[in-house]
């Protein structure tokens, strides 16, 4: 079983530290940083999560995603964020789809977080080219993904597409709804209640474990059922981490 992932990534960063006064010249904390964890984030973390399932995956993301930084600075025992530092944020690059052979794969995760890695014509590519396309897209939607298996969205990110929702896509749409689980052709697909610490990266999480389980079975009711699994598992953790 192989997955191939493609989209832009970047390094996550979680600076943990704390704060016990206020700056004197100006009304803001002052962060004494104690402890930071890097890793790969968006279709990098897509990766991860895939390589902890087990399962045999490839990537195709910008090279530099190690320059590109999403620096969060939190509080270590509230788990607080106090402020996130984006670096380099408009340098992912582009990725040169038309040359890739998609045949290889059982299944294509496509990790667009719209930063021009990928265009919407690209997309429309690689839902053309392969019949097992899951997409988790930043982008409105539109007649570019018609041909894509199935699309994941967040409820805000659906809110910014519902009025370009046709038919043909309403019926490939996965929608996340936080603690309250994910929806799909009008089914409610509950979690249970946990304690939640971070919930960065959890989507990343809900379409590697989606995919991954619907290349083994090709039953959607089961694989999101999955999906909602292996998020809970992650928003009880700290940071951007896989299951």
């Amino acid at each position: 079983m192989s997955i191939l992932v493609i989209g832009e990534s970047c390094l996550d960063v979680f600076t943990y530290g704390e704060c016990n006064r206020m700056c004197p010249e100006a009304p803001v904390p002052v962060f004494n940083p104690i402890n930071t964890i890097e890793n790969g984030g968006m279709a990098m973390n897509v990766y991860a999560n895939l390589l902890r399932m087990g399962t045999e995956v490839e990537i195709i993301t910008n090279d530099n995603f190690k320059d590109i930084k999403k620096i969060r600075f939190i509080d270590h025992r509230t788990n607080h964020m106090f402020m996130r530092l984006d670096e380099m944020d408009d340098d992912y690059g582009k990725c040169e789809v038309d040359n890739l052979d998609f045949t290889k794969y059982e299944a294509i995760i496509i990790s667009d977080y719209n930063k021009g890695f990928l265009t919407k014509e690209d997309i429309k590519y690689i839902g053309d080219s392969h019949k097992a396309v899951f997409l988790d897209t930043k982008k409105i939607l539109g007649p570019w993904c018609e041909t894509v298996k199935f699309i994941k969205f967040n409820s805000s990110e659906y809110d910014r597409s519902r009025g370009s929702v046709n038919d043909t896509i309403s019926k490939k749409l996965i929608v996340t709804l936080g603690p309250s689980g994910a929806v799909h052709n009008g089914k409610t697909y509950p979690v249970p209640g946990v304690e939640i610490k971070d919930t960065s990266g959890a989507g990343d999480t809900f379409i590697a474990a989606l995919a991954n389980e619907y290349i083994k079975n090709k039953d959607i009711d089961s694989s999101i059922v999955y999906a909602n699994e292996c998020s809970t598992v992650v928003v009880q953790k700290r940071g951007v981490t896989t299951i």
